[in-house]
């Protein structure tokens, strides 16, 4: 397997594709914009788009689906109908899903947006906007941003110290490095021991 990162400009956001060499089929999470690059990619890979996974429908996440649409067949899988409509199946909490001869496990994780979805392909997690390096996602309330938190300590830090996190937006990382160093974890915990 490999993973290619691709920089969408118009949002400053991350769309990666997941190749299996084995298969000749491949995976994109969060197409914000297609380039020609990704295209290539693709087409010189002598790669099958199966299929197309969404962290969250946000536009700078799911932009690109339209061209991709165009352009090939894949299954898109999300947390939100409205992603593609009748073409996406929808997939709601925990489990796995079997894509380009990969095993995917799957995680819902809401704070940062209700239908926010984090994906476990190996040790690497793509996790959309729920966390990047050294910052949690953006909440609108008080309750939401409890949640993102919890489901953060729950299912993202409960992972091995060494599973690379490819965020939605900024460079990797991993989980050992957000435990020690997310000033928005660590901070919460600071001011929950000073107010203890």
């Amino acid at each position: 397997m490999k993973i290619y990162f691709h920089l969408n400009l118009g949002g400053f956001s991350n769309c990666y594709v997941v190749a299996n060499e084995l298969t000749h089929e491949a995976i994109i999470i969060d197409p914000g914009q297609i380039t020609e690059e990704i295209i290539e990619q693709i087409e010189g890979g002598f790669y099958k788009l199966d299929s197309i996974l969404i962290t969250h429908n946000h536009g700078s996440h799911v932009n690109g689906l339209k061209t991709l649409r165009k352009i090939y067949k894949p299954k898109i899988f999300g947390a939100d109908w409205e992603v593609a409509g009748n073409d996406t199946t929808v997939i709601t909490g925990d489990g796995k899903i079997k894509t380009a001869g990969i095993t995917i496990g799957y995680m819902a994780l809401p704070g940062h947006t209700a239908d926010s979805m984090i994906y476990k392909i190996g040790n690497v997690l793509f996790t959309g906007d729920t966390i990047s390096a050294g910052k949690i996602g953006s909440t609108s309330s008080k309750y939401s941003d409890y949640i993102l938190r919890t489901n953060i300590e729950r299912k993202i830090f409960s992972q091995q110290d060494s599973t690379i996190i490819m965020p939605g937006h900024g460079p990797p990382t991993c989980v050992g490095a957000e435990k020690l160093y997310n000033l928005d974890i660590v901070k919460e915990r600071s001011d929950s021991t000073i107010n203890k």
